[in-house]
C-alpha cells in the first residue's frame, strides 16, 4: 500500500507493508470405506459416507494437510464384535476391509497443535441420526447397542473462535 501526502508542492510517498507471514490454518483430509461402495475420495470438509442409505462405515483413514503447523492425528475405533482398536496415526486405517464388520464409535485426538486449535466430530447413527459434536478424544458414536456409524463429518476449529461465537450470542 502506498501513502501518498501533498503538501507545500512536495509529494513524499511513503510505503507501508501489512503483510506478516500469512499462517495456513490446518486442514483435516479423510475417506471412508463404505459397505457396498468401497473406499470414498479424500475430503476436506463435509460428510463422508452416506445418510439414508442403510449403510456401514467399515474403515476410515485420516491425516493432516498441516500448512504452517507441525502434528499429528489419532485415532480409534470401535468394530462389531471386537471393541475398540488401538490408536493409530496419520493415514493409517482404523477398521476392517472385507469382514463386513461395522463401526459403532470412534475418538479422534490432534496432537502437538496450538492449544487453541482442537478438533470437532460428528457421526450419524443408525437409527439415532446425527449426534452432537464431540470434541478431541470424546467417543462419538455408541458401544454395546449394535449400531452402525454411517456417515461423519469432521473440522479442525479454533477454540477462541467458539468462545467468541458464545460471547456474541449472549451465551
Amino acid at each position: 500500500e502506498i501513502n501518498t501526502t501533498e503538501g507545500n508542492d512536495e509529494i513524499t510517498n511513503q510505503v507501508t507493508t501489512n503483510s506478516p507471514e500469512e499462517v495456513i490454518t490446518p486442514k483435516i483430509m479423510y475417506k471412508t470405506h463404505v459397505q457396498d461402495y468401497g473406499w470414498s475420495n479424500y475430503i476436506s470438509e463435509g460428510v463422508s459416507g452416506t445418510v439414508g442409505k442403510s449403510k456401514r462405515l467399515e474403515a476410515i483413514k485420516m491425516k493432516l494437510d498441516l500448512g504452517s503447523y507441525e502434528g499429528s492425528i489419532e485415532y480409534a475405533t470401535h468394530i462389531q464384535d471386537i471393541g475398540w482398536t488401538s490408536f493409530v496415526s496419520d493415514d493409517q486405517l482404523s477398521g476392517t476391509e472385507g469382514k463386513s464388520k461395522r463401526l459403532e464409535a470412534i475418538k479422534i485426538k490432534i496432537n502437538n497443535m496450538p492449544e487453541t486449535m482442537e478438533i470437532k466430530y460428528s457421526t450419524h447413527i443408525q437409527d439415532i441420526g446425527w449426534q452432537d459434536w464431540k470434541y478431541d478424544g470424546e467417543i462419538a458414536g455408541t458401544e454395546g447397542q449394535s449400531k452402525r456409524l454411517e456417515a461423519i463429518e469432521i473440522k479442525i476449529v479454533d477454540k477462541k473462535a467458539k468462545v467468541l461465537m458464545y460471547i456474541d450470542q449472549g451465551k
